[in-house]
C-alpha cells in the first residue's frame, strides 16, 4: 500500500477514538416481504449529484431498490425519531462527530460480519460505522477578486480580519468550528483536543462581525463566493474539485493548512428497510463505487483498490494528511461533547 497517496497511519490517526468494538454476529433477515425501498440521507448540492451519479444510480440498477435522497443529516432528528419510534430513514451520511454521537446514543444497528471485504479498506469497520471517505476542510476563495497576498491561506489568517478585511462564511454548529477557532487563535494542532471551548468562543466573538453569513446548507459555502456574496469561506476541497469541474467560476482552496475527518455511513436502529441499507453500504464499498462516487463527488477512498481507479487530475484534491499544518476532527471527544455543545452554540448565535 506504500504507493497509496494517503497512508493508513494517518488515516488511522485521523479517525481516532471513535466508537469501536467486535463485530456482533451475522443479521438474520425477518421473514417478511422484501423491501424495494431506501432512504438515504445526504448532503446536497454538487455532493448529492455525485451521490447520485457516481453510487445511487448503479446501485438501483443492480438491486432494483428505489432510493429516496433527502438532504442534511441532522442527528437532532435522528434522536427524535428515536424517541417517537417512528424511524423514517435508513442509511445516514455522518461526519465522523455525528456517527460516533450516534453509536454513543444507540442510533445506529450493528454491522454484519462478512459485509465488506475489510482487507481493501484503510480504515477499520467499525461496530456500527463504515468508513466512507476523508475529507478536508480549509478556506476558499476567488482569485479573480482575492489574489494571492490578498486572501487567508491558514485559519490564523482567515481569523485576523485586520489583516485580511473581507466578508465570511462559517458553519452554524460546534464541530469543526470551536476546530478552527482554536487554530486561528494559535493553538497547535497537536495540542487542539480536549478543546478550550471557553477560549474558542472568545476567538468567534471575535471574528463574528465579519461573518457575512452562518451557512447551514453546504452548497452556499461555494455559491456565495461565487456570486461575490461572500470574500472567504470554510468549506471543503471535495466542493471546491466539483465546483471548478462542473461550473464556469474558477475557486481557489488553500491546503497550507486544513482540518480533516472521516465521513461514515450509518444504518439507523430499527430503520424501515433495514436489509436494503446493508446491502447499500456494501455496495459503497466496492472499489469500483468508491471511485465513480470519488470522481464525482470529491473525497478521498477508503478502498485501496479505488486509488489506481482515479483521474489524476483528482489526486491533488486528496486531504492532505501528513501535514504538519493540519489537524484532525476527534470523533470519540466529540461523541462525550456533541449534544452540549451544540446547544450551547446555536445559543451564542441567537445571542
Amino acid at each position: 500500500m506504500n504507493d497509496l497517496p494517503i497512508s493508513r497511519r494517518h488515516l488511522l490517526a485521523l479517525a481516532g477514538a471513535t466508537a469501536a468494538g467486535a463485530l456482533v454476529a451475522p443479521y438474520v433477515k425477518a421473514a417478511t416481504a422484501p423491501s424495494k425501498e431506501l432512504v438515504l440521507v445526504t448532503w446536497g448540492g454538487n455532493y448529492r449529484q455525485g451521490m447520485e451519479d457516481g453510487l445511487v444510480k448503479p446501485f438501483m440498477k443492480e438491486t432494483g431498490i428505489n432510493v429516496t435522497i433527502l438532504d442534511t443529516p441532522d442527528i437532532a432528528k435522528v434522536k427524535a425519531q428515536a424517541m417517537t419510534g417512528n424511524v423514517q430513514w435508513d442509511v445516514f451520511d455522518a461526519p465522523g462527530s455525528m456517527g460516533a454521537a450516534g453509536a454513543a446514543n444507540g442510533y445506529w444497528e450493528d454491522l454484519p460480519q462478512g459485509l465488506f471485504d475489510e482487507s481493501d479498506l484503510l480504515l477499520p469497520v467499525q461496530k456500527q460505522l463504515v468508513p466512507f471517505f476523508t475529507f478536508a476542510g480549509g478556506v476558499a476563495y476567488d482569485p479573480a477578486r482575492t489574489p494571492d497576498g490578498k486572501h487567508p491561506n491558514t485559519f490564523k489568517d482567515f481569523f485576523d480580519p485586520v489583516a485580511f478585511p473581507g466578508r465570511r462564511t462559517l458553519r452554524p454548529r460546534a464541530m469543526e468550528i470551536l476546530e478552527i477557532a482554536l487554530l486561528g487563535d494559535g493553538v497547535a494542532p497537536a495540542d487542539l483536543y480536549p478543546l478550550d471551548v471557553d477560549r474558542a468562543f472568545k476567538v468567534l466573538e471575535r471574528i463574528k462581525p465579519h461573518v457575512s453569513k452562518w451557512v447551514e446548507a453546504t452548497p452556499q459555502t461555494v455559491t456565495l463566493l461565487q456570486t461575490g456574496e461572500a470574500d472567504f469561506s470554510f468549506t471543503y476541497a471535495n466542493r471546491i474539485q466539483a465546483s471548478n469541474r462542473d461550473q464556469g467560476v474558477k475557486l481557489g482552496f488553500s491546503f497550507e493548512q486544513n482540518l480533516n475527518g472521516v465521513e461514515y455511513l450509518a444504518v439507523l436502529k430499527n430503520a424501515p428497510n433495514k436489509d436494503n441499507a446493508f446491502k447499500f453500504l456494501q455496495f459503497a464499498m466496492r472499489p469500483e463505487y468508491q471511485a465513480s462516487c470519488m470522481e464525482a463527488k470529491g473525497g478521498a477512498p477508503i478502498s485501496r483498490k479505488a486509488y489506481p481507479l482515479l483521474k489524476p487530475e483528482s489526486l491533488q484534491w486528496l486531504p492532505k494528511l501528513d501535514a504538519p499544518n493540519n489537524a484532525y476532527i476527534n470523533d470519540g471527544w466529540w461523541a462525550k461533547n456533541l449534544e452540549p455543545l451544540e446547544r450551547r452554540f446555536k445559543e451564542w448565535l441567537l445571542a
